[in-house]
């Protein structure tokens, strides 16, 4: 999963943002005639972490979002069409009646874009559903204009921008929700953890077609190590194909047709692989799996590697993630249209991309991989998020977020502040976690565990004790009540963790996501030489759990004929269906035995032998359980039982 992370400082600030998160604006002041904008200000940008000035010449790039028409009615409305039983269920809008009845008004939008124009600003774009007004002009211009003033922090080693006071706006501009992109609260790193770069990576040997097929017992080590005798089975090389559709009880489906065709899947990332069509097309040859000719489509926007942005990030260490994705998805649901669209860069517009997608309605289902690592984000930028997701699920619209890669955020530390991570957080979309699967010869489920890494590397013979390596995220959040399709499912436990009422928890659902028996990814990768070829290699992550759930969705919209909106209402009444993801095989299945090259690529600088151990939650404030757990929800499919289930046929 690729991750926006936010520096651990600004993790204790989420309980702050309870009340404050998804108030927009705050009061205005009859003296100045301006109102603020409530939590515009990061929790870093204070006294002990400023470095400087910013010039009043840098350039800035930013988004005015004006709020819904008709307050919270949004939302309510997406989750009343949205829930079996409800009077308006299945009612979805088009576009274009959800702008007729909630977005902006056209003169709230020209009054903004006039006083944006006023103030020396070039105004550069306006979305169908006039959502915002984006504008680009000077750090001097936005400081007259917001009435703040701008300093670099440092944050997390990176130096940022922000604005040093709350940002405001005259009180004649009401609509005014946030302004987004003003600070660089979005721009202070990604974590590739999961996912490599492009540089060429090669799973080393011995590692099993299937579970337990090849063992320390059985297969020597290929430098003449000796593992312990104890030692567990070496790592799958990487499932595919069948063997996914099998073991989650979907090949009998997808062979007599129920393979997803009529549903379109939209994947959306940050920029965009060059290679991706032919790379799907060479892993799906290998694979068993249908041609995507004429049933894949990628939307990227022009000079996508070129904005002064991208300098900051790494375009091509998305490549891996568009790959994992795309061919997650098209495994499970191979007659599914799947559509990409890259934004261009992976932090301020990976909202504008989501608001074009759900505007244009362009798919039935769309899975996100990535997220920011707490719900610590300032308010300007979350409630745009929630209006976006709110028509998604109006316009009958799935939307599915992974659910982070570090377990509660602690690092298993203790006196650390958990908390899930957002938008996986947020009550109208679907969050994915992630297990640890284990499948037989015969394409079978051996175990199906939490995802919640140790890892210990060979020293002297012996695998010291493991540490809390990663693992599916999850928690309680401290920013949106309990959703009604939560109640009387998750614990009290849980929900009410911080005291008080009941709270949203994530994740729902899961799926496969543990990198150590992971999927077998292609794409083209950079060899030592610096030559390009198509290879193939392990991979995990929650990135992996949300598109393989949104494939097995497709084939559910499929069969019921009809998108599902907010899919979690039904989920949860079908979760009978889903596998329960307990500790119960644990004992039997305490984890695998890695061998990796040192370099990534071949045996010239040696190998190194990794034991990662399975559902080591011990160090965490998220555990598995029977039932609902925040680790993997109330579980993953289970064939054709949760298939009837969910479409209701």
């Amino acid at each position: 999963m690729n991750r926006l992370v936010r520096p651990a400082l600004a993790t204790a600030a989420a309980a702050a943002l309870t009340a404050a998160a998804l108030a927009g604006t705050g009061p205005a002041d009859a003296a100045s005639g301006r109102t603020t904008l409530a939590g515009s200000v990061p929790s870093w940008a204070d006294a002990a972490h400023k470095a400087g000035t910013v010039p009043g010449s840098t350039a800035v790039d930013f988004r005015v979002y004006l709020g819904l028409r008709g307050g919270d009615a949004a939302q309510q409305l997406a989750l009343s069409v949205s829930t079996p039983g409800s009077a308006n269920y299945g009612k979805f809008l088009t576009p274009a009646q959800f702008r007729a009845q909630f977005a902006p008004s056209t003169a709230d939008v020209n009054a903004v874009k006039k006083w944006l124009a006023g103030q020396g600003f070039k105004v550069t774009g306006v979305p169908a559903n006039q959502k915002y007004v984006e504008a680009t002009g000077t750090a001097a211009q936005a400081a007259s204009a917001f009435s703040t003033s701008f300093a670099e922090y440092s944050v997390a080693g990176k130096q940022v921008r922000s604005n040093t006071s709350a940002l405001s706006v005259p009180s004649g501009l009401p609509a005014v929700e946030a302004v987004v992109g003003l600070d660089e609260s979005q721009t202070l790193a990604v974590s590739d953890k999961v996912t490599p770069g492009p540089a060429v990576y090669h799973n080393a040997q011995p590692c099993s077609a299937y579970w337990g097929e090849k063992t320390p017992q059985n297969t020597p080590t290929p430098d003449g190590t000796v593992l312990p005798p104890n030692a567990p089975p070496f790592a799958p090389c990487g499932y595919a194909g069948a063997q996914l559709q099998n073991v989650y009880g979907m090949s009998g489906a997808i062979a007599s047709g129920n393979d997803g065709t009529g549903v379109t899947v939209a994947v959306i990332d940050a920029y965009a692989s060059p290679t991706i069509a032919s790379d799907v097309e060479t892993y799906s040859a290998r694979h068993g799996l249908p041609s995507i000719k004429g049933h894949f489509s990628q939307v990227v926007p022009p000079g996508v590697y070129n904005k002064p942005e991208s300098k900051k990030q790494d375009p091509q260490g998305w490549a891996g993630e568009e790959s994992l994705d795309i061919e997650a998805v098209h495994t499970m649901a191979p007659g599914a249209d799947i559509v990409y669209y890259g934004a261009p860069n992976n932090f301020q517009d990976l909202d504008a991309v989501l608001n074009k997608v759900v505007d244009d309605h362009a798919a039935d289902i769309v899975t996100n991989s990535y997220g920011w690592s707490s719900e610590a984000l300032p308010t300007g930028f979350i409630k745009p998020y929630l209006d976006i997701q709110a028509q998604a699920a109006a316009e009958g619209m799935s939307l599915l977020y992974s659910s982070g890669d570090d377990g509660d955020e602690t690092g298993g530390v203790a006196g650390a502040t958990p908390t899930p991570d957002w938008p996986a957080t947020s009550p109208l979309v679907t969050a994915v976690g992630g297990t640890a699967l284990g499948i037989g010869a015969d394409g079978h489920r051996v175990f199906e565990l939490g995802w919640e890494s140790g890892t210990s590397t060979l020293t002297n013979g012996t695998f010291p004790t493991p540490t809390y390596l990663y693992g599916s995220g999850g928690g309680t959040s401290r920013l949106f009540a309990q959703p009604s399709y939560q109640a009387g499912v998750v614990p009290s436990t849980i929900s009410q963790t911080y005291g008080g009422s009941p709270m949203r928890a994530v994740p729902d659902v899961s799926a496969l996501g543990d990198p150590n028996t992971g999927l077998l990814v292609g794409e083209t990768q950079t060899m030592p030489d610096g030559s390009q070829a198509y290879d193939e290699y392990r991979i995990g992550g929650t990135s992996l759990s949300s598109p393989l759930y949104a494939g097995m969705l497709a084939l559910a919209v499929q069969r019921a004929g009809h998108s599902f909106g907010l899919a979690n209402p039904t989920l949860y009444a079908a979760r009978s269906t889903s596998v329960d993801i307990t500790k119960a095989a644990r004992a039997t299945y305490p984890g695998t035995v890695r061998v990796n090259f040192n370099n990534g690529f071949d045996a010239a600088d040696g190998y190194s032998y990794i034991e990662r151990t399975f559902d080591q939650d011990e160090p965490l404030t998220i555990h598995v359980r029977d039932g609902y757990d925040n680790v993997t929800g109330v579980g993953s499919p289970n064939g054709q039982a949760w298939l009837q289930a969910v479409a209701g046929k």
